[in-house]
């Protein structure tokens, strides 16, 4: 993993379109790849929390099975892909195998897997490059680029280079990883998911500028459209995220003990942001900025992913620019509005500051705007706001 930390870290956020932040993920590295069958099924039901669950459960138990926490991820609302070094291929392989279980028995959704070789992707004339996207003092993200992650999960869905789930029982560790903030509104008008990646022209500098574009049109609402406030999102307690955080934790048999201790930890940092007072060496207002800082609520795999909070005036613009990109074969995109995003964590502990926070809308987010998008390249209409 010594080859990630060594990349240089882009501060500036439109750095995503400059290729020369990419480097290539070296010759014996794998892509595990990942995501939650029929997700769109589960969003009409109602259950996009445990669908963001079960993305982020793969982060967590990837991160913990190979004991890294500079791992380069994307988390993708509905599933994940990362980058693994030969050597930790066995135990990647182990970890999914176990996650599979995991969001089978605990949150009743299907998860599929992959563990594609970059040698594999890079023979049919792609790549595989990564960049490192500084978010904060604390945390860096992963931004992939070259074709090879959409190639990837495309293999992965036709049914090759798939991983079995483990045995019935089996937990892959998932320390850290919780749910226990309600959806947070918008503020400024919509929380808008988007997805735009290359089409006909490729990611050339024509997909670059376009890029440019729509990160500059959103650095025009506050804080670039971050849709977490800076001093944090309102505090609220949510029952259901003790529950999920407590099936991450603990098997069926170890549940009622282990529930209390989730809901009073919940509790105490509930208590915390509302009075706004510090509990021993935890310091609210300094944990709560970072969780604004920490959150991944842009990203670029392959293609620009942002789940933003804008006026509808400033979405309009957006998607002018979208419009323009399609009618010159430079893009192809899908959206989806909703009133709240939602947010998935990985808090190793509260003491530290390296917290990750995965950002999603809280009605189908990235699940619908890729669906949205894949009903644009297969009908005449390229864009869709639901």
């Amino acid at each position: 993993m010594r080859f990630y930390e060594s990349l240089p870290l882009f501060e500036a956020f439109e750095g995503v379109a400059d290729e020369a932040n990419y480097r290539p993920l070296p010759e014996g590295w794998s892509l595990a790849v990942a995501d939650i069958v029929n997700s769109t099924g589960a969003i009409a039901e109602g259950r996009y929390k445990s669908v963001n669950m079960a993305g982020a459960s793969v982060i967590s138990a990837l991160m913990n099975a190979l004991e890294e926490r500079d791992l380069p991820f994307v988390f993708g609302g509905d599933g994940a892909l990362a980058a693994i070094p030969t050597a930790l291929a066995a135990r990647a392989r182990t970890a999914l195998a176990a996650a599979k279980t995991w969001v089978a028995e605990e949150l009743g959704l299907e998860l599929r897997a992959a563990l594609v070789p970059v040698a594999d992707i890079r023979a049919k004339g792609l790549d595989m490059r990564v960049a490192r996207f500084k978010a904060s003092e604390e945390v860096s993200y992963a931004m992939f680029s070259g074709g090879g992650a959409s190639w990837a999960e495309a293999e992965m869905k036709a049914g090759r280079y798939q991983i079995d789930a483990a045995a019935p029982g089996t937990r892959p560790d998932l320390t850290g990883l919780s749910c226990r903030w309600n959806p947070i509104a918008s503020r400024h008008g919509s929380i808008v998911s988007i997805i735009a990646v290359p089409a006909a022209l490729g990611n050339g500098p024509e997909f670059q500028a376009l890029i440019a574009d729509i990160v500059a049109l959103a650095e025009g609402e506050e804080r670039g459209g971050h849709p977490v406030p800076e001093t944090g999102p309102e505090p609220h307690l949510s029952l259901r995220g003790v529950t999920m955080e407590t099936r991450a934790r603990a098997s069926a048999a170890r549940r009622l003990l282990i529930w209390p201790l989730v809901a009073v930890q919940s509790f105490l940092l509930f208590l915390c942001f509302r009075l706004g007072v510090n509990f021993g060496p935890f310091d609210v207002t300094r944990y709560a900025h970072d969780l604004a800082s920490n959150s991944d609520f842009r990203k670029f795999d392959d293609g620009l992913k942002m789940t933003i909070d804008v006026s509808i005036d400033r979405l309009q613009r957006i998607e002018e620019r979208l419009k323009q990109g399609v009618a010159a074969s430079i893009c192809s995109y899908g959206l989806h509005q909703q009133d709240s995003a939602l947010m998935t964590c990985i808090v190793p502990s509260p003491m530290s500051r390296d917290h990750m926070h995965f950002i999603d809308g809280a009605a189908g987010g990235y699940a619908m705007a890729a669906r949205n998008l894949k009903a644009t390249l297969s009908g005449p209409v390229h864009g869709t706001a639901a």
